[in-house]
């Protein structure tokens, strides 16, 4: 298992990013959350199977259509457990 604790930066607001994420986690049985930042990044953490979080992590640098990702920055964390789903932060 894994976590994983990411910033995505570029055109990422206004462009479905955080319910395209959660559509996406949810697909790949991952849990944790997305939200957007004051600063117009996104932010979001998942735990799951490692490949899952791989998975995820490889869709961010893209994103949905409309989206432009200038820039990603991974933490890897210690798994904790603590998501029962994947939910989008408001």
């Amino acid at each position: 298992m894994a976590r994983a604790h990411v910033y995505i930066s570029g055109r990422v607001q206004g462009v479905f990013f955080r319910a395209s994420t959660r559509d996406k986690a949810r697909a790949f049985d991952v849990n944790g959350w997305v939200k957007n930042c004051l600063d117009g990044r996104v932010e979001a953490a998942f735990e799951g199977e490692k490949d899952a979080i791989d998975a995820m992590v490889r869709w961010c640098r893209k994103g949905p259509n409309g989206a432009f990702v200038e820039h990603i920055d991974v933490c890897w964390e210690e798994y904790t457990g603590e998501f029962e789903e994947f939910s989008v932060v408001y």
